[in-house]
């Protein structure tokens, strides 16, 4: 398959163009043309880009890329050896943000409340390119179990801030991967009983609790797993690639 080619089915499946985005979705670095092993991760970082050489990649497909907006633009230190490593060794660099976050099949969002067991019902922002969402979970239960669900199934112990009324039952909830704790206060208006997020600020820890909300800050890098992932094995069900995902582990 040729890179253009594989970025074509890659937007036409994921639709960047829809959402404005803090980083370019698509190709970012180009390498060699035609493409067979490609190498799946949350973030370019060198770690991920040395194991896609190891392997013999030919492209690398990732959550996180490159040439966010307020960035140094000079290519130099850590930046500059990364994109050196991708091109000395024929590499493309391919990175979906924000429309991997909110695929209705595919994305982090979706993933997560796939393993969560949480029936999808809207975005908390009132329009079908929400980066947050809310439903409800398929069993209610109190927060200390969505907090050992969430550690069994993400492997990594969330930050559990609980409300006042700490054993309020949990049936509603509304979520955002990645680092979408504001959204908390859309899930308070919402009337929710909890909210998940990747990461958790100072403030959030007082919103939860003058609120009335359970809150879960469950991880960045954990939350957003799952999305790149999916769309790799999707790449090699559906168009025959050979697809393999590194998890190179980070605790934030």
């Amino acid at each position: 398959m040729n890179i253009l080619q594989l970025e074509r089915i890659l937007n036409e499946k994921l639709s960047p163009q829809l959402i404005k985005d803090y980083a370019p979705n698509g190709l970012q670095v180009e390498g060699q043309q035609q493409i067979s092993k490609v190498v799946t991760g949350v973030t370019a970082s060198q770690a991920l880009i040395d194991k896609a050489v190891e392997l013999d990649a030919d492209a690398l497909l990732v959550h996180h890329g490159y040439f966010w907006k307020g960035e140094p633009e000079p290519i130099r230190g850590m930046k500059g050896k990364r994109i050196r490593t991708l091109i000395k060794n024929d590499i493309n660099l391919l990175g979906y943000h924000l429309p991997l976050d909110i695929h209705p099949e595919l994305g982090n969002n979706a993933e997560l409340a796939r393993l969560l067991d949480i029936e999808v019902e809207g975005g908390l922002e009132g329009h079908p390119q929400s980066v947050a969402m809310y439903g409800r979970l398929k069993t209610p239960m109190t927060g200390e179990l969505l907090a050992n669900k969430i550690n069994q199934v993400l492997n990594r112990k969330p930050l559990h801030i609980a409300p006042e009324n700490a054993g309020k039952m949990i049936e509603t909830l509304g979520w955002c991967t990645g680092g979408g704790q504001d959204f908390i206060e859309l899930a308070v208006q919402h009337g929710l009983d909890a909210f998940i997020s990747g990461e958790i600020s100072e403030r959030t820890t007082y919103s939860a609790r003058e609120q009335d909300i359970h809150y879960f800050a469950a991880g960045h890098h954990a939350t957003e797993r799952y999305g790149i992932k999916a769309l790799g094995e999707w790449l090699a069900d559906e168009h025959g690639l050979e697809v393999e995902f590194i998890d190179i582990d980070n605790p934030v």
